[in-house]
C-alpha cells in the first residue's frame, strides 16, 4: 500500500521535533524519528495492524486506526489502497483535547 503523511501529521513532526530537541537532545530527536518512520513504513505492509482508538471509538469514529512508537501514538485511516496519516502525538497527551485543538484551528 501507499502511505500517505498529510500536512497535518507533518506539521505535528515539526512541533514534535521542536519538543524534543529543546528538552532533551537531538541525538533523541534522531532516535525518536527513526521509529517514527519505520512504524510508518510498516504500515504499508501491515496497515490493519493497528487498532480503532477508544477515544475515536467512542465518536463511532471507526475508521481510524493507531499504532504506537515509542512514546508516540500515529492515528492513520486506510482508504482504498492508501494509508493517510492524519496525526502524530505524545501518548501523554490527551487524544480528545488534541482533537479539539484541531478542530478549533
Amino acid at each position: 500500500m501507499r502511505v500517505v503523511i498529510l500536512e497535518s501529521a507533518q506539521s505535528d513532526l515539526m512541533a514534535l521535533r521542536g519538543y524534543i530537541v529543546k528538552n532533551s537532545s537531538t541525538t533523541t530527536w534522531q532516535a525518536t524519528y527513526t521509529k517514527l518512520k519505520t512504524t510508518i513504513r510498516n504500515l504499508a505492509m501491515f496497515p490493519h495492524l493497528g487498532g480503532i482508538p477508544d477515544e475515536l471509538a467512542s465518536l463511532n469514529l471507526t475508521q481510524y486506526r493507531q499504532v504506537l512508537s515509542g512514546m508516540n501514538r500515529i492515528v492513520y485511516e486506510v482508504r482504498h489502497e492508501v494509508v493517510y496519516v492524519h496525526l502524530i502525538v505524545d501518548t501523554r497527551r490527551d487524544l480528545k483535547d488534541v482533537l479539539m485543538q484541531r478542530l478549533l484551528r
